[in-house]
């Protein structure tokens, strides 16, 4: 184990996982025997090729699904027995998601869409602060159609950090953003990582930006393929692809 993680607390512990699709008499293996730990406060690449298993594997550990077999465990909480209502509050508590396509509201604006999690959350911030963390507070005021595509995923960025979650998993954030777009909202989440200490996975296709995790877990064919650990992280002002 590197030094800087075997410290720290695992927030994450997939042991096993496993899951089996069923669409009619086709079993689809999507996971295989998954075993994986994630770090309090680490920023975490998980890549792979489109069907390797990544976003099954994130959706698990967020509780948005359920493994077919296999344990996972948030701290101490044993995920895979808990039941819906469980499952709801742990996701509500303690995970903000991003996802590839923004899932704003479009009649409301960037400030009330962060509102709606910030008005159930247990301790949020203002949603002027989340926006603030992604540089976006002078367009508190505008509506997802008056904002380009990096600032509608920057909303979606604030939105997710608005109740302090202990994690952010974010599936394919850059997806369909340009290079130069995707570089600042690569840079929004890192800033999120290091000065709000969020434990932090960014599901990617793209090798590039692996550069900027402290640990990159590749994925084929539902399995970990391979493990690498960066001395150091590159920032997201520094990558090319």
């Amino acid at each position: 184990m590197h030094n800087s993680t075997s410290t720290k607390t695992a927030v994450f512990r997939a042991q096993e996982i496993t899951k089996v699709y069923e669409m009619g008499e086709v079993k689809v293996q999507a996971l295989r025997g998954v075993n994986i730990e994630l770090f309090e406060q680490e920023f975490v690449v998980l890549l792979g090729a489109s069907g390797s298993g990544k976003s099954t594997l994130l959706n698990i550990l967020g509780g948005l699904d359920v493994a077919t077999s296999g344990k996972v465990f948030y701290l101490d909480q044993d995920l895979s027995v808990a039941s819906e209502t469980e499952l709801t509050r742990f996701r509500r508590d303690n995970v903000g998601f991003v996802f590839q396509f923004y899932n704003l509201i479009p009649s409301l604006t960037a400030k009330e869409n962060v509102e709606l999690i910030t008005e159930i959350a247990k301790d949020p911030m203002s949603p002027l602060e989340a926006l603030e963390l992604v540089k976006l507070q002078d367009r508190a005021n505008h509506f997802p159609a008056q904002l380009s595509g990096g600032e509608q995923q920057r909303v979606a960025i604030a939105r997710a950090i608005a109740k302090r979650p202990k994690v952010l998993l974010c599936d394919e954030p850059t997806g369909a953003l340009d290079v130069k777009t995707g570089i600042i909202v690569l840079d929004a989440i890192a800033r999120i990582n290091r000065e709000l200490g969020t434990t932090t996975a960014v599901i990617t296709h793209n090798a590039a930006i692996a550069k900027m995790a402290d640990r990159v877990v590749s994925m084929s064919d539902g399995q970990i393929s391979n493990v690498q650990i960066n001395t150091t992280r590159v920032s997201a002002t520094g990558l090319e692809w």
